[in-house]
């Protein structure tokens, strides 16, 4: 197949993601690439493990087309560094951690390197002993899993991911750890571990005992002695509390997913990747892509034969990443070379039964999902077969243990994030229902500009019930559920992930996961804001019934201006002080904690910010203080400082929201080391929770951040705190 040089028309919000993150700059910061040339670049580098083979132009121009014509697309870190100096392609890693100190620094190291080239980590701190366990070498007691998790955060948090990306971890602690309930309410204090995913490695004898309302065993790791038991349902109701309260931990069933462990012989399975998807042994690595099924409807069915054309080009470019690859230390090379594991997903499901006009909430969305899924995962398994024919099967291959036919691929399946993948696809994330069809974009001078759902906008032109009004209450409202004026047919298709019933995000997982996924789902079961506890332990006992390997719920708004607490007895509920006459300022107590914050003026004067906390660590006074200066242009300054540092915390101890006092603050700076914006920028970190508190609020751009498959993540600029 020759280039495809049609143009390829992608959208604003695409363009800005790839400038932003993905096109290659010059020394100045000055974009270079376009995406026909970004699509050769990675097309060439991959291709180039076949330079000798006589299909080898044949084979970079597939590569190429399937990319720019956003038919597949790989993961962030090939689409960045393939055909660089860097070369680091891999999203994912699981590094071990042993229980001693050099285990545990050699753990922090490694994955300082990892970080440093693009990629996230995943670490199981199951096999550290637990808090007070004793220390022979030493003759001292062990402070466990928490502090070095602790310790591994920090470092996490100096390190960019290949200066484009933030660290990003999962942190699982088994559930028969004895630190487990230390583990379970540790991110109910959203100022801790603000680089981890928390999630509990949750055992079948666990989930029996939780069923029999029996005691379960606490193990310690060091000398595998049972130190005490608990009520597994007291743990379990601990668990569904707090992923109530914030959405952590989540759970992994390690049991479910070790049964589907391809090399059992080169151990077990004890943590995940960031985001939950990919099960890995430790030290091994996983490349990982995307086949976009928006683009596979054609008039009103799926296009199987051109699916399968590119499934099969798809499976061929994920295993030459493994030859291509550049891996952050040899640990990681030498057992991704031995199990040579891919993960081929999906993005724009929800696009592709939206053009089949089937709801993604119904038995038929789920029937035709599994069909396409099965479809996938049996293409790629027929080409694995026939690559371990032209090529060899993956070395760990044991015909003793492992019974499937000879392969290339250990694993070839897993359904990942896709969050700005598939911006630039413009598509629905991953397995994900849309999370809206209509929305607000905040543009300058306080104008709204309304952004309509490409098919939604056709539909409702075709069936005569377009308006600008509607669009705009459809916006507001956040769904198209309700609205008269739309027909419920439309409404039943259209309908978005708020809407969807928990039960029908987790039968979607489980049907995926059952018929076609090697490895795992990263998937959020979106809850609404009123949902019970018992809604939370409804979906997480689904999901181990129907043979998921890992969930995570998000009930709406949990994480917005969230209330801290890390007692065992749970989170605080918060509630607004108001009157029947309006808000009631409050009133602070004698004393309150306060942080520092040393900043520059514009004359490069240091200048502090002071800024003081209540009890749930939210920010209620704001002061300026200037060094020593008799200058008088500086006493002028500090006054006006002072008077906007009065009028800032009278407006947060009115509660007046977060988000509201900043873009005020942003409308009235006039240079960007003014009070106002320094004022602004601190306080955009506590909203993104990165100093204090938690917020909907995107660091980089103010846009609103969303939760899904497991990652806040910006569909303004493309920010995702996870990749």
């Amino acid at each position: 197949m020759t280039p495809d040089l049609t143009k390829q028309v992608l959208t604003t919000t695409a363009e800005t993601v790839l400038a932003r993150r993905y096109y290659l700059k010059d020394a100045a910061g000055n974009v270079t690439e376009s995406w026909e040339a970004l699509a050769r670049r990675v097309a060439n580098a991959v291709a180039d493990v076949d330079s000798r083979q006589k299909h080898h132009k044949q084979l970079r121009d597939d590569f190429f087309n399937m990319i720019y014509k956003l038919d597949f697309l790989p993961n962030s870190p090939c689409l960045m560094n393939a055909g660089t100096d860097l070369g680091q392609l891999s999203a994912c890693f699981v590094l071990p951690i042993d229980d001693s100190m050099d285990g545990i620094f050699s753990a922090i190291r490694n994955g300082a390197l990892v970080h440093k080239t693009g990629g996230g980590t995943g670490y199981s701190f199951s096999r550290l002993r637990s808090k007070n366990a004793s220390v022979r070498s030493t003759q001292g007691v062990a402070s466990g899993p928490l502090s070095f998790a602790a310790v591994f955060d920090a470092a996490t948090e100096t390190i960019k991911q290949g200066g484009k990306r933030r660290g990003a971890n999962m942190g699982v602690l088994r559930i028969d750890h004895p630190d487990i309930m230390d583990f379970i309410i540790a991110k109910a204090d959203q100022t801790r571990f603000n680089n981890f995913n928390f999630s509990v490695g949750i055992t079948d004898v666990f989930m029996q005992a939780v069923e029999a309302d029996s005691d379960y065993d606490l193990i310690e790791p060091s000398s595998r002695e049972v130190v005490k038991r608990l009520s597994a349902r007291m743990v379990f109701d601990k668990i569904i509390d707090l992923a109530w309260h914030n959405g952590e931990p989540g759970v992994l069933f390690i049991d479910t997913a070790n049964r589907d462990n391809m090399t059992p012989q080169l151990g077990e399975f004890e943590a995940t990747n960031p985001c939950g998807e990919q099960w890995l042994l430790p030290y091994e690595s996983c490349n990982l892509g995307s086949v976009n099924l928006a683009n596979f409807v054609s008039k009103g069915a799926i296009d199987y034969n051109r699916l399968k054309e590119v499934v099969r080009t798809a499976t061929v470019f994920l295993d030459n990443v493994i030859d291509c690859n550049r891996f952050p230390i040899p640990e990681i090379e030498t057992m991704t070379m031995k199990t040579r594991k891919i993960g081929m997903g999906i993005m724009g499901l929800h696009d592709m039964l939206i053009q089949l006009e089937t709801p993604y909430a119904s038995e038929e969305g789920r029937v035709l999902a599994s069909e396409v899924m099965r479809f996938i995962r049996d293409t790629a398994e027929e080409r694995s077969f026939e690559l371990a024919s032209e090529k060899g099967p993956f070395p760990a291959y044991d015909p003793e243990v492992n019974t499937y036919r000879l392969r290339r691929n250990a694993a070839l399946t897993s359904i990942q994030p896709t969050g700005t993948v598939s911006m630039i696809a413009d598509c629905a994330s991953g397995c994900e229902p849309y999370f809206s069809i209509v929305m607000v974009k905040n543009v300058m001078d306080g104008d709204r500009l309304i952004l309509v759902n490409k098919y939604f906008e056709k539909v409702a032109r075709e069936e005569g019930f377009y308006s600008a009004e509607l669009m705009t209450q459809v916006a507001d409202s956040g769904t198209v559920m309700g609205h008269q004026e739309i027909p419920l047919r439309w409404q039943e298709i259209f309908c978005t992930a708020q809407d969807i019933p928990p039960e029908d995000h987790i039968k979607m997982q489980g049907c995926l996961q059952k018929n076609g996924v090697d490895s795992s789902i990263s998937k959020t079961i979106n809850l609404p804001n009123d949902a019970s506890r018992e809604e939370v332990k409804f979906s997480y006992i689904t999901g181990y019934n129907l043979g998921c390997k890992g969930l995570t719920v998000y009930r709406d708004g949990s994480r917005d201006n969230q209330v801290l607490n890390t007692s065992d007895t749970g989170a605080k509920e918060k509630t607004a002080v108001v009157s029947e006459h309006g808000p009631v300022k409050q009133i602070l107590p004698d004393t309150l904690n306060a942080k520092r914050y040393r900043v520059k003026d514009q004359y490069q004067k240091s200048v502090y910010i002071i800024v003081c906390f209540d009890e749930n660590e939210k920010p209620m006074e704001v002061f300026a203080k200037f060094p020593f200066d008799n200058r008088v242009d500086l006493k002028d300054k500090s006054t006006m400082w002072t008077t906007t540092c009065r009028l800032v915390s009278l407006a947060l101890r009115f509660n007046v929201p977060m988000d509201e006092i900043i873009k005020q603050l942003d409308r009235s700076s006039g240079h960007m080391l003014d009070l106002p914006a320094q004022l602004g920028k601190l306080f955009k970190s506590f909203l993104a929770g990165t100093q204090k508190g938690f917020s909907a609020t995107c660091p980089e751009c103010s846009g609103m951040l969303r939760f899904e498959e497991g990652c806040e993540t910006c569909y303004e600029c493309g920010y995702s705190k996870c990749s």
